[in-house]
């Protein structure tokens, strides 16, 4: 992000990238975070090490075992991405989940928030 003044948007795509990077060692090649009324979305392109990929390639087994690998990862680690959530949006996170695509590298996590951010304060 090089922007001086970055949107909300901006601000949660880029916790979740670096999250992201601390729980693997993995810095996303794109980041980006929509929200919907209490839904926020984020999409991370390139999440995948090769090594994870290389295995996902193997077969359907090792493709489910990478997923669950990052599910778990996620879920270990989430207190603190909520916690920097809770910091730019000021709504807690009431639950969270998390899907890797092992073909594309491509992961969706998905919060549900306490409460909607109205468009006027997220796009800003």
């Amino acid at each position: 992000m090089h922007e001086s003044n970055p949107t909300m948007a901006q601000r949660v795509a880029q916790a979740a990238s670096d999250a992201q990077y601390q729980r693997s060692g993995v810095v996303p090649q794109l980041a980006t975070a929509v929200l919907c009324d209490d839904t926020l979305v984020v999409t991370l392109r390139g999440t995948l090490s090769r090594a994870e990929k290389a295995l996902a390639e193997q077969s359907p087994p090792c493709a489910a075992q990478v997923q669950e690998y990052h599910r778990q990862l996620f879920a270990d680690a989430s207190e603190s991405l909520w916690q920097e959530l809770r910091r730019i949006t000021g709504a807690e996170v009431r639950e969270a989940s998390s899907q890797v695509e092992t073909t594309t590298g491509t992961m969706i996590q998905v919060f549900l928030l306490a409460e909607g951010i109205p468009a006027e304060i997220w796009n800003r």
